[in-house]
């Protein structure tokens, strides 16, 4: 089965079918708009979208009366930073940027792919942060650049 174009997504779709399948993606994958996935139930689809639109956690790729495959996105290895000060999030803002991580933000935190190298620095900054498992709305964009 080849899915060109998303049904729905979970958190707005009115009518449900009763059977639910999941194609479990890295966060990373969220944003091929053609890829070979299996669903938890080992069926094999093709996903090749016809619009220009990333995935997101809880799209319906393909729906009848009877089944539903809905896209859930694995959780990240992540460091959720929790600066306590604007002092802190300037330093730490200015930090990633110099080594161009994408950051995405939820409320008062800053989320960031785990690094070990960004987990000294925020030791040595002193940047209250945990290292967690959590599911992230978006992919981490990596934005290519060269310093002229």
């Amino acid at each position: 089965m080849i899915i060109e174009k998303i049904i729905g997504n979970l958190a707005t779709l009115k009518e449900r079918a009763p059977h639910v399948e999941r194609v479990y993606l890295q966060s990373d994958d969220l944003v091929k708009r053609i890829q070979r996935v299996v669903t938890d139930h080992g069926h094999e689809l093709g996903i090749r979208l016809r619009e220009n639109r990333e995935l997101v956690d809880g799209d319906v790729l393909y729906m009848d009366e009877k089944n539903m495959i809905v896209v859930s996105v694995k959780e990240d290895d992540l460091l959720t930073i929790m600066p306590s000060s604007i002092q802190q999030m300037g330093e730490i803002a200015h930090q990633l940027g110099n080594r161009h991580m994408p950051a995405q933000f939820e409320g008062n935190e800053m989320l960031v792919q785990y690094d070990y190298l960004v987990e000294e620095l925020l030791q040595q900054l002193a940047i209250p942060y945990k290292r967690e498992q959590r599911k992230v709305k978006q992919a981490f964009r990596h934005i290519g650049h060269s310093h002229d």
